[in-house]
């Protein structure tokens, strides 16, 4: 089974660039579904975006932002997150799941298999 690991997270002002990146173990990464989502203290989980066969989906309030992309090579997912704004201050989690997702299931936290431990992102006014 796929082992997720995130790294990237830290302390940045608004207006700046973090890069995020989960890496997966595993022999069967390109055949994942991987998603991206966040929490924030005292507010549920939400989704950030994922990538698969399906495509590529992003929530709105990132869309513009935020890019998704993967390396297969190297079993690493990536997020790259530009003009970070306070609200996107939580713990973003990344996830695998077996299968393609689609632009009615992509953003729902039950649909993967797999979740990472997260990584802190906060960004400062």
């Amino acid at each position: 089974q796929v082992q997720l690991v995130e790294s990237g997270g830290g302390l940045v002002q608004a207006g700046g660039s973090l890069r995020l990146s989960c890496a997966a173990s595993g022999s069967t990464f390109s055949t994942y579904t991987m998603g991206w989502f966040r929490q924030a203290p005292g507010k549920e989980r939400e989704s950030v975006g994922a990538i698969g066969r399906g495509g590529i989906y992003y929530a709105d309030s990132v869309q513009g932002r935020f890019t998704i992309s993967r390396d297969n090579a190297k079993n690493t997912v990536y997020l790259q997150m530009n003009s970070l704004k306070p609200e996107d201050t939580a713990v973003y989690f990344c996830a695998a799941r077996v299968g393609g997702v689609y632009s009615y299931n992509w953003y729902r936290p039950g649909e993967y298999d797999k979740w990472g431990q997260g990584t802190q992102v906060t960004v400062s006014s």
